[in-house]
C-alpha cells in the first residue's frame, strides 16, 4: 500500500481556474467606480488630489508614475462634471492646468464603457496647432500607459498614407482641424459614428485661426449623441457661437471671473515706450545682460523672426539663438521645440505660432517686440512663463502711438502693466554693424527688405486703428535701422485716396473756384497729371518747334490759334486737323462721338457733318460703324413656338399674383436645394454603379486570365504550322510560310480552343482574289528566277528575264 503524502499536489482537474475569479473581480470593481462616480456632488467637491477622485487603477497608477499629484482650480471644477458625463465650457488662465482636465475624463469614460478596439473611435480631441497637439499627445502617453486604449496623432505635415492605415484602429485621436476633416472626407476607414467624446481645446485660437468653417464641417460628421468639452483661456463671440451649437446644457466652469487679473499672480509685468526704430538695439542690449536666461521672443511675423535670427546670429550675443515660425517644416518646428524645452539658456525667436497652450518649462522671460493684436493675444503670450505657479517676468515693447490704446485695452481685461525706463549707458547700437553686413551679404539685406514689408502690413492689416496707426509710424528710421539703405517702397503706403486722384478730370484745378493760391497749389501738385498736361505747363516754350505753336492756347476767349505755314505739306511734323469748340473730339473718346452722331442720327436725323480727318477716319472704319447698326435682339423661343427676349422682364401683376417676393424667394430657393440634392444622390448612385461596373470588369479580366493561364499549362506551347498553300513549306520560307499558332485542343472536349491573336499573313489584305492570285503568281515566278544558275544557259535565262 503506498503511503499517502500531505504535500501531494491536487490534479488539474480538481484545481479551481484562476480565469473567471479575476474577471469578476475586474466586474465588481467596475461596478463600484460606476456607483462611486454617481455619488459625486459637483456642487460641494472639495477634492484636493487624485488620490481622492474616484478613478480607475490604470489611469490612478499613471497620474502617479507622472508626478501627478495635487489638482489646480480647473481641475477641481472640471474634471468632476467630466466623470459624470456633462458637457464642459470651461475658461481658465493660461499654464492652469486645462489639458489634464480634459484628459482624465476621457480615459475614465472609456474604460468604464469597457472600450476595446474594435469599438472604432472613442474620443477626438481638436488643437490649433501641431505644437500644441504633440504637447497634449504626449501627456496622454504619459498618464494613460497602464490602459489598453490606443492612441494616434494626426497632424499635417506627415504622410498622409501612414496615417490612413492605422487611422481605423485608433481609440483616441489627437489632431488639428484640417488633416482631420481631410481624412473625414478622404479616408473610407475612417468611421465616427461610435464618437463618445469631443475636446476642443484652446477654441478661442480654432476660431482665430480661420478654422470656424473647418471644425463646423468636423461637428457635421459627429453623432449628435456625445459629451462635448470646450477649453479656453478666453471667452469670445465666436467661442460662445461654437458653444452653442456644439454644447448641450453645458456646465460652464470659470476659476478666474473673480480674480483681480487674468493673468497669474507670479506673473511680473512690465513694458517699455521706445521708438520703433531703436527696437532692435535695445533687444540685443537685453540679450548681452541676460546670458544665463531662458527668453522667448515674440514678432508678427516670420520674416522678422528670420531677419533678425540671422543678424543675430552673425553677431554672436553669447547666448544660444532658435528661431520658430509657420512656414518651418515640420519636423524643424519639433526639433526646435524639443531643443529649446530641454535648454537651461537660450533664446527663442518665435510668431504666435508658440503663443498659445504650449508648455516650455522654466521660461524667465518673455519679450513682446511687437505689440499684440488684442489684449487676448497679450495674455497667451505672457502664458509662456509662470507657468504652474512658478515666477515669471514679460516686457512688452510699446511705440508712442499704441501706449495709450494698448494699455486701455488690457485695463479692460484686468491686466496691470507697470512702465518700466532702459538705462542708456546699458543700451548698445548695432545700426552700423547691420548696415555693414546688409552691405557684404545681399541674402541678409533681401531678408531685411521682406522683414520691412511683412512688418508694415502687419501694422495696416490690424483691425483696432486707435492702437496701430501706420501714418504715425517714422518708416524711414526703421529700414534704416534695419542697415537697409533706404526704405522699400510698398504700393499701399500711396494712400487710399490714390484712386480717386487718380480718376480726377485734369481741369480739377481750374475749375474749384478757389482764390487761395496755397489751396490752388496744393490741388496742382496733387492732382494726376498726363504728358501733355507736363509739355503744356513747361516755362521755356520757345525751344518747341513750329508745329506746337498750332496746338497751344493764346488766351484769346478760348479759340485756338491757327497758324498756318505757306509750306505745310513740307513740314516734317505737322497737324491735319482743324480743333474747335463745335468739332474738337480731344476730351471725348472715340466711342463717345460715335455715340453722339448715331443718336443724331436716330433722333433728329440730321445730315452727318464730317469736320475733320479723324472723324472721316473714324467713319471708315468697319469697326467704329457697327455700333451706328441696329444690332436686332436676341429671341429664345418657349415650348409653344412664342418668341421671347432673352432677358425679357416678367409683368409685375403677374408677379404679385403669385404672392410676396420672400415667400416666392423661399419656395424658389427650396425647389432648388429639393433638385440639387435630387441630382447629388442621383450622380452618387451613377458613381457607385460605375464603380461597381468596373469592380466586376476587372474580376472577369482576372478570371478569364486565369483561365487561359490554365489552358496554357494544359495545352502546352503552341506549335508551328506550314502554310500548305505554298510550295516551299516551312523549311524554304519559314519567314512567310510559317506562323506561330497559338491554337491548342482540349484534351477532355476534344473542341479546338481559338488563338487570342493570330497575325495577319502577308497575303491576308483588303484585295481581291484576282489581286492575290497575281501577286502569288509574282511569288512563285521570284522564286523561280531568283534560284541559284548552274550552266552559261541558265545565267542567260536569268539575265534576260531579269532586263526584261
Amino acid at each position: 500500500m503506498a503511503p499517502v503524502t500531505t504535500g501531494q499536489k491536487k490534479s488539474p482537474k480538481s484545481r479551481p481556474s484562476a480565469r473567471p475569479l479575476k474577471r469578476k473581480r475586474d466586474e465588481e470593481d467596475l461596478d463600484n467606480l460606476i456607483q462611486q462616480v454617481q455619488d459625486i456632488n459637483v456642487r460641494e467637491s472639495d477634492y484636493d488630489t487624485f488620490a481622492r477622485l474616484p478613478l480607475s487603477q490604470p489611469t490612478a497608477s499613471g497620474l502617479e508614475a507622472s508626478h501627478f499629484k495635487n489638482l489646480t482650480d480647473i481641475q477641481k471644477k472640471g474634471i468632476p462634471h467630466g466623470l459624470k458625463g456633462s458637457d464642459i465650457l470651461g475658461a481658465a488662465k493660461t499654464g492652469s492646468g486645462k489639458t489634464l482636465a480634459f484628459l482624465v475624463p476621457v480615459l475614465e469614460n472609456l474604460y468604464r464603457k469597457r472600450w476595446t478596439d474594435l469599438d472604432g473611435l472613442g474620443a477626438l480631441i481638436l488643437s490649433p496647432t501641431r505644437e500644441l497637439a504633440i504637447q497634449i499627445f504626449e501627456v496622454l502617453r504619459k498618464i494613460g500607459r497602464y490602459h489598453t486604449f490606443s492612441a494616434g496623432l494626426v497632424i499635417g505635415g506627415k504622410s498622409l498614407q501612414e496615417e490612413r492605415e492605422r487611422l481605423g484602429r485608433m481609440n483616441i485621436l489627437v489632431c488639428t482641424p484640417g488633416r482631420m476633416l481631410q481624412h473625414m472626407d478622404q479616408t473610407a476607414a475612417f468611421e465616427s459614428d461610435n464618437l463618445q467624446m469631443l475636446v476642443l481645446d484652446e477654441a478661442d485660437r480654432i476660431m482665430d485661426m480661420g478654422f470656424q468653417s473647418t471644425v463646423d464641417a468636423i461637428v457635421e460628421h459627429l453623432p449628435k449623441e456625445r459629451q462635448t468639452l470646450l477649453f479656453s483661456a478666453t471667452q469670445t463671440k465666436k467661442v460662445s457661437d461654437l458653444a452653442r451649437l456644439s454644447l448641450r446644457d453645458p456646465e460652464y466652469v470659470s476659476v478666474h471671473e473673480a480674480a483681480s487679473s487674468a493673468t497669474p499672480s507670479t506673473l511680473q509685468q512690465n513694458y517699455i515706450v521706445t521708438p520703433l526704430p531703436e527696437k532692435l538695439d535695445i533687444l540685443w542690449s537685453f540679450l548681452r545682460a541676460n546670458l544665463k536666461s531662458k527668453i522667448l521672443v515674440f514678432f508678427s511675423s516670420g520674416k522678422q523672426v528670420r531677419f533678425v535670427y540671422e543678424a543675430f546670429r552673425h553677431m554672436q550675443p553669447g547666448i544660444p539663438l532658435m528661431h520658430l515660425h509657420g512656414r518651418q517644416k515640420q519636423t524643424v518646428r519639433l526639433d526646435i521645440t524639443n531643443k529649446f524645452s530641454a535648454t537651461k539658456n537660450s533664446c527663442l525667436f518665435a510668431t504666435d505660432v508658440v503663443a498659445r497652450g504650449l508648455d516650455f518649462p522654466a521660461v524667465d522671460w518673455v519679450i513682446q517686440l511687437d505689440c499684440p493684436e488684442d489684449a487676448d493675444t497679450y495674455i497667451h503670450r505672457v502664458g509662456r512663463t509662470a507657468r504652474y505657479e512658478r515666477d515669471g517676468r514679460a516686457v512688452l515693447f510699446l511705440e508712442p502711438s499704441e501706449e495709450e490704446g494698448m494699455l486701455k485695452r488690457l485695463e479692460q481685461k484686468r491686466v496691470v502693466v507697470e512702465k518700466i525706463n532702459v538705462r542708456q549707458k546699458k543700451q548698445q547700437s548695432i545700426k552700423n554693424q547691420l548696415q555693414n553686413m546688409c552691405f557684404k551679404d545681399p541674402e541678409l539685406k533681401y531678408l531685411g527688405q521682406k522683414a520691412f514689408i511683412s512688418y508694415v502690413r502687419s501694422i495696416r492689416i490690424q483691425q483696432d486703428k486707435e492702437v496701430f496707426k501706420l501714418n504715425d509710424l517714422p518708416l524711414e528710421e526703421f529700414s534704416a535701422s534695419l542697415g537697409l539703405p533706404g526704405a522699400p517702397k510698398i504700393k499701399f503706403l500711396k494712400g487710399d485716396n490714390a484712386k480717386s486722384l487718380k480718376n480726377a478730370p485734369r481741369q480739377a484745378v481750374s475749375s474749384s473756384g478757389e482764390d487761395d493760391s496755397d489751396t490752388e497749389a496744393k490741388l496742382r501738385k496733387n492732382a494726376v497729371k498726363t504728358k501733355y498736361d507736363r509739355m503744356f505747363e513747361r516755362t521755356n516754350q520757345d525751344v518747341f518747334a513750329d508745329h506746337y505753336a498750332k496746338l497751344v492756347d493764346d488766351g484769346n476767349n478760348g479759340e485756338v490759334k491757327k497758324t498756318q505755314n505757306v509750306n505745310e505739306e513740307n513740314d516734317f511734323l505737322s497737324v491735319k486737323r482743324r480743333l474747335s469748340d463745335a468739332s474738337s473730339i480731344d476730351g471725348e473718346s472715340s466711342e463717345n462721338a460715335m455715340t453722339q452722331t448715331s443718336g443724331q442720327r436716330k433722333n433728329a436725323m440730321a445730315p452727318l457733318v464730317v469736320d475733320s480727318k479723324r472723324k472721316e477716319k473714324l467713319l471708315k472704319s468697319k469697326k467704329k460703324l457697327l455700333k451706328l447698326k441696329d444690332k436686332g435682339k436676341k429671341l429664345v423661343y418657349d415650348s409653344e413656338g412664342n418668341p421671347h427676349e432673352v432677358y425679357e422682364l416678367e409683368d409685375e401683376a403677374q408677379f404679385k399674383q403669385r404672392g410676396p417676393a420672400p415667400s416666392q424667394q423661399a419656395k424658389f430657393l427650396a425647389a432648388e436645394q429639393e433638385r440639387l440634392q435630387t441630382a447629388d444622390l442621383a450622380d452618387k448612385q451613377a458613381a457607385k454603379a460605375k464603380k461597381k461596373e468596373k469592380r466586376e470588369k476587372r474580376k472577369a479580366r482576372e478570371r478569364n486570365a486565369a483561365e487561359s493561364e490554365e489552358l496554357e499549362e494544359g495545352a502546352g506551347a503552341a506549335i508551328l504550322v506550314p502554310d500548305e498553300e505554298f510550295e516551299g513549306g516551312v523549311g524554304e520560307d519559314a519567314g512567310f510560310d510559317a506562323i506561330a499558332r497559338e491554337d491548342a485542343v482540349d484534351e477532355e472536349g476534344g473542341r479546338e480552343v481559338p488563338a487570342k491573336k493570330r497575325r495577319k499573313k502577308w497575303f491576308e489584305d483588303d484585295l481581291g482574289d484576282e489581286t492575290q492570285s497575281k501577286h502569288h503568281k509574282r511569288r512563285k515566278h521570284d522564286d523561280v528566277t531568283m534560284q541559284e544558275p548552274e550552266t552559261l544557259e541558265d545565267l542567260e535565262a536569268m539575265a534576260s528575264g531579269l532586263l526584261g
